[in-house]
Formats: C-alpha cells, sequence, structure tokens
C-alpha cells in the first residue's frame, strides 16, 4: 500500500508536466494546446511514454507503483491497469486461462466480449444457465451446486467463468464456486466488471479476489468515479501463466495507453483510500433512506437489498401496473428529466454510486412516488407515443406472454449443432422472423442494453426466441443482431449450403 497518499502521483507529475516549458516534439499531435473545444487541462495531460512517465507495457516506475496499489487495495496478488475497458481484460484472461481449442464453461449470461475470446481461440463452450427469479424476471446468479454438476458431467473443462455481480445486482458466493473449480485443478475467471466497490465498505459484499478466484476483472467506471472505458485485472495464485497474460494484455490493450485514463484509474483508488469510509457511509445512508422510502409503493416496486443484491442497483418492477418497463422509463426522462440505465419488459434499472449526490436520490424518490400515486388513482398517462408498444406484424401468431431469461433453452431448441467459433464464420442470409424456426443463427441477438445473447450463432432458432423478440420489439426495446426493413423483421441465418 502506498505510504503517500496526500494527492494522486501520477495526476501531480501530468498537471506539473503540462505546466512546463518542455516542448513537445512528440505525438499526440495537439501538442497539449487547446483545438475545438477540448479542456485545456486534459489536453496538457494527455502524452505518451516520454521520459519519465514509464510504459504500461513494461512498467518499471510509477505505473508499477499505482499498479502494485492497486492489488494490495483488493487484495489481489498482481494487478494490471485497463485503458480499454473490461473487454480487453476478460479476452486476456481467458485466452491466457485455456488453451487454444479448449473448454470453457461460462455463465450463459455473460457478456459478449467472453463469447468473442472464445471465437478466437476457437474454444468449446459449455453453459451454465442460470435460474430465474420470478417475481422480477430476472437471472439469478450462478450457484456452486451448478458449476460441481457441470464439472462432474464434463472432465475436460479447462476454465470456469461466471459473472457476479450481474448486470442488476446479483451476487454469486464465489468462495463456495472456487472451491469447487480449484478441487478440479482448474482457474476460476470472475467477470467482476459491476462490482469495482465491492469489499469497500460494511455492507457490501466482499471482493473475489479476496475469495479465492484466480482471474478478477473490475470496471473502475462502472461503479466508482473514474472516467469511461478504465478497468483493472488482477491475478492471484499459479494456476495462470503470467507471462502468458502479459503477452495477451499486450495483444489486446492500445500500445497507447491513455494517460489521462490510467490518471483517471489513480484517481479514483486514491479517492476510496483517503475518503472511502466518508463516501461509502453517505452513499449506503442515502441508499437505505430512500429504499425506506420506496418500499411504501403499492403500485410499483423495487428489489430489495439482501445477501444476494447489492446496493447501488435499483430494480423497480412494473409486473402489478399497466405499464411496460419502457414506458416507465420513457416517463422518468421526459417527464422528470432522469436518465436510467435501462429499461426491460417488467422492469427498470438505476444505478447508484459514490457519485450521486443527495439531490439525485431525491428526484429519484419523488418521481417513483408520483407515478405510483398516479397508478393508484388510476390517472398515469404515458409521457410520450414514443414509449408505448408498438405494432409489430410477422406473419404467424406468436404468443407473447412467457418471461425470458436470455439463452435459456425452451422445449423445442435443440442443443447447439455447430460449435460457436465455426458458425460464427459460415455464409449467412437474411431470413424474415416466422420462417426462421429450426434454422441456425448466423449472429448473435441480444436485447440491449444489457447484451446478454438470447442465441449464439450456430444455435438453432426456436418458437420461444421469435416469440421474445416480437414481444421486445412491441414493447419498443432495442434488440441488435436484427433487421427491420418495410415493415418486416429479419433474422440472419446460416445458409443451408454451409
Amino acid at each position: 500500500m502506498r505510504k503517500d497518499v496526500n494527492t494522486p502521483i501520477l495526476t501531480k507529475k501530468l498537471r506539473s508536466y503540462g505546466q512546463s516549458d518542455f516542448y513537445p516534439l512528440h505525438m499526440p499531435g495537439h501538442k497539449r494546446r487547446v483545438f475545438g473545444q477540448m479542456p485545456e487541462e486534459v489536453l496538457q495531460m494527455d502524452i505518451t511514454e516520454i521520459d519519465g512517465f514509464d510504459n504500461l507495457h513494461q512498467p518499471e516506475g510509477i505505473l508499477q507503483e499505482l499498479q502494485e496499489h492497486a492489488a494490495a487495495l483488493y487484495g489481489a496478488e498482481e494487478t494490471f491497469y485497463l485503458v480499454n475497458g473490461s473487454t480487453c481484460g476478460i479476452l486476456s484472461a481467458i485466452s491466457a486461462a485455456v488453451p487454444e481449442g479448449g473448454h470453457i464453461l461460462i455463465a450463459r449470461n455473460c457478456h459478449k466480449s467472453v463469447y468473442h475470446a472464445c471465437y478466437l481461440r476457437n474454444l468449446v463452450i459449455s453453459y451454465l444457465y442460470p435460474e430465474l427469479l420470478e417475481a422480477y424476471d430476472i437471472c439469478e446468479p450462478i450457484t456452486c451446486r451448478q458449476v460441481q454438476e457441470a464439472l462432474e458431467r464434463e472432465p475436460d473443462i479447462d476454465a470456469v467463468l461466471v459473472v457476479s455481480p450481474t448486470y442488476e445486482g446479483r451476487i454469486a458466493d464465489i468462495e463456495k464456486i472456487a472451491g469447487v473449480v480449484h478441487a478440479k485443478g482448474i482457474p476460476l475467471i470472475v467477470d467482476e466488471a459491476h462490482g469495482a466497490h465491492l469489499g469497500f465498505a460494511e455492507g457490501f459484499a466482499q471482493n473475489s479476489c479476496r475469495l479465492g478466484a484466480d482471474l478478477v476483472i473490475h470496471s473502475v467506471h462502472k461503479t466508482l468515479p473514474a472516467m469511461t472505458q478504465t478497468a483493472l485485472l488482477h491475478v492471484n495464485g499459479d494456476l495462470i501463466d503470467r507471462n502468458k497474460l502479459r503477452r495477451f494484455l499486450h495483444i489486446y490493450q492500445s500500445s497507447s495507453p491513455s494517460y489521462v485514463l490510467m490518471a483517471s484509474i489513480e484517481n479514483a483508488l486514491w479517492q476510496v483510500q483517503i475518503q472511502g469510509r466518508e463516501m461509502f457511509d453517505k452513499f449506503i445512508h442515502r441508499w437505505e433512506k430512500m429504499c425506506d422510502m420506496l418500499s411504501t409503493m403499492r403500485n410499483l416496486s423495487i428489489l430489495p437489498t439482501g445477501e444476494k443484491q447489492d446496493i447501488g442497483k435499483l430494480l423497480v418492477s412494473v409486473k402489478k401496473t399497466g405499464l411496460s418497463g419502457q414506458q416507465l422509463y420513457g416517463m422518468l426522462l421526459e417527464e422528470f428529466h432522469i436518465q436510467l440505465e435501462m429499461a426491460a419488459p417488467s422492469y427498470v434499472l438505476a444505478m447508484f454510486t459514490v457519485g450521486d449526490d443527495e439531490d439525485g436520490y431525491v428526484r429519484m424518490t419523488e418521481a417513483l412516488l408520483e407515478i405510483d400515486a398516479r397508478l393508484e388513482k388510476g390517472s398515469c398517462e404515458i409521457a410520450s407515443d414514443k414509449y408505448a408498444q408498438q405494432p409489430v406484424h410477422i406473419r404467424q401468431s406468436v404468443n407473447v406472454d412467457q418471461p425470458d431469461v436470455a439463452g435459456q433453452p425452451a422445449a423445442d431448441l435443440k442443443p447447439v449443432s455447430i460449435p460457436f467459433f465455426k458458425a460464427w464464420d459460415k455464409e449467412t442470409q437474411w431470413c424474415e422472423l416466422s420462417e426462421c424456426c429450426g434454422r441456425y443463427a448466423g449472429e448473435f441477438i441480444n436485447l440491449y442494453p444489457p447484451g446478454t445473447p438470447m442465441v449464439v450463432p450456430g444455435e438453432r432458432i426456436d418458437s420461444g426466441l421469435i416469440t421474445r423478440i416480437a414481444d421486445y420489439l412491441r414493447k419498443g426495446l432495442t434488440v441488435q443482431g436484427i433487421r427491420q426493413v418495410s415493415g418486416g423483421i429479419y433474422l440472419s441465418v446460416i445458409t443451408l449450403e454451409s
């Protein structure tokens, strides 16, 4: 742990250099001068690997010190700064943990970068399907029992990857999962992108570095006060070849890492170290106060914080109302000027962090209580037709009343018939939605956000998927991986000849 915590050292050094008389006959091209509307202070701090500022790809000075500080803070043996987001951390972690052509066990509701890593390394994928928390239509965390049963069924698995917390804030028992995985002599990777704050205050779950995971990825920007694209990769134990891990970090991380982003990581972790107790105390107090007030709602309902539910992820269900999640999202946006994280068919999700002030909690509380009161009186008007349910025209009749767990196989969905890494390279064509049942998907189809796949290339398209796509579009949600042309809906499918 750094002894000098009076100021972030990289930030101080960058500011000092930016105000010096050193003339920059080097990159970047703005030469620390103002062009257009970019703030001068940011440009003055934006440099390349010059003398005295170390090199992220071979750190020996200030950047090495900052990474050691991050490792100590999280309880990791070694930590790497990431300026290409958690994406490059996940790509590097999987590539280092699983041999090319190997076999990986992953949670089906994982980030798309996990699938990209599997594609690049020609990996065989087995899935852990999260159970459904039916009261809120969200995925539960993967359990120790699920992992153990999967490893017993398929003893050739090389590594396991789970997501905790999930996008909606559900937390897995990582300590027990790590024990089961390590009993097989293989590494556990935890995509903890939404948990960079874990372990820093009483009432928070512990972070996965301290619970036995071998590789842990944190998006610093998601839940700590850091800039977008900042992340960390932590490594523990001897199951990971660290030289190989560094090699893949060199491949997937920019060769011109942003010093502004690295300073943002340092600043966020510095804040945690010197002001963390005060920041998190305020965060918890404001969160609990808001949740107590919102628990009185009679129509809208919130998912309560608990052992499995992270602080900061406010999930508001509309299941007892006549609204869709997208309609509530639109009302909060247009009437109350509150921009939420996402909308799903039956809920909305708001994210609170230490960066929120009292006003944010008050505005959200008052807005939800007002909407709930309108619903009680039966006088809730939709803010805009933009958020009302949209007509969706397909040639066959489909049932649009069933809830969805992303990727959960329906009764008529056969197992993956074409390995993903092969399927994604096959020739495809666009097929009208009603004619896709039984065909093999040629592209990912995601509800965005969060972007977890409903179907993966190489899987058979079933009637349940067709139902969900029609339902999501009818409710005005964003479905990626489809085309809408002249009133028709089309999916990418593998050509019959290929």
